[in-house]
């Protein structure tokens, strides 16, 4: 599986392009698509779903454009819909633009697959209530939006945080899988499970794995 990281939209959110043979599939589209449309048609490639791993406005502000674009399904946790009745959802917060109205498939916890590869959904709440984390075994990737970055943590102080939940989120759910594991996160670098959980600041009391 190829990954390639798009920085978009006004707090440039990462969103991420998995390719894998003629097929694509892209997380968390925070702003203009045109970029990734681009490269879509140069290596001609069909998008076959839109994942979100949370309902904030900055990860959402392109899925209605690139899913117009693509006829490809939105998939987000029915948990976060109450976000886009919000500021925090819909946009307008802090003077930002509102993001563009669109319409999701229900996606839940558990096992799946995209791209012909096995993808564990993994609820992740903390930073939202529906936050999912998108787990790739095979190919040693995690997706997880807000969740966790490098060093740091989400925050918890929008509408439905709640920082314990976020942490044990963290511990239970990312911690416990391969230290080697590649952690993409929705703002900043990317990271790794052994490397958070031996360092990050916010779990102290986990040793290096």
């Amino acid at each position: 599986m190829e990954i390639t990281t798009f920085p978009l939209g006004p707090l440039e959110a990462n969103g991420y392009l998995l390719e894998k043979g003629r097929e694509a599939v892209f997380v968390d589209p925070g702003g203009d698509p045109a970029g990734v449309l681009r490269t879509l048609k140069e290596k001609h490639l069909r998008l076959t779903h839109i994942l979100v791993t949370h309902l904030h406005f900055d990860h959402i502000y392109g899925v209605k454009e690139l899913a117009q674009a693509t006829l490809a399904p939105i998939l987000a946790n029915p948990k976060d819909g109450f976000l886009l009745d919000t500021e925090m959802g819909r946009g307008g917060f802090m003077g930002l633009p509102l993001a563009a109205p669109f319409t999701f498939e229900p996606i839940e916890p558990g096992e799946t697959s995209f791209l012909d590869t096995p993808c564990t959904v993994l609820a992740t709440p903390g930073h939202s209530p529906g936050s999912l984390s998108f787990y790739f075994p095979e190919a040693g990737a995690l997706f997880v939006g807000d969740l966790l970055f490098y060093r740091s943590i989400g925050r918890t102080d929008f509408p439905g945080g709640d920082m314990d939940a976020l942490i044990k989120s963290v511990k239970e759910k990312i911690f416990t899988l391969p230290p080697e594991t590649v952690v993409y996160s929705g703002h900043g670098p990317s990271t790794t499970v052994g490397d958070e959980a031996g360092h990050n600041p916010f779990f102290q009391d986990f040793v290096e794995l």
